[in-house]
């Protein structure tokens, strides 16, 4: 299983909504066997550069990789890439 998670900041903060709603479309594909976008609760005291955040596993690479194929995928950076700074994607494989 790959579990991929990116992290988003908004260039703004009013944005912050619009940048989670143009995430959420992602759910949308069939390819992710899980998905969640969530907003973060800005409570670590280190860093709280991200916004928003998405969470998803995949059967294997090329699960992952239609995934990324999928028109709504390229309809969420549409409307998301103008709104924010930050993007941040992390990809691993999970033993077993």
């Amino acid at each position: 299983m790959i579990r991929h998670i990116v992290f988003f900041s908004a260039k703004q903060p009013e944005d912050i909504e619009a940048v989670r709603n143009g995430l959420e479309l992602l759910a949308g594909i069939p390819e992710a066997r899980h998905l969640e976008v969530g907003v973060n609760a800005k409570v670590d005291a280190l860093g709280n550069e991200v916004d928003v955040v998405v969470y998803a596993e995949f059967d294997d690479k090329a699960a992952l990789e239609r995934f990324k194929r999928h028109p709504l995928y390229a309809e969420s950076i549409r409307r998301v890439r103008p709104l924010r700074d930050l993007r941040i994607a992390a990809d691993y494989t999970v033993p077993g």
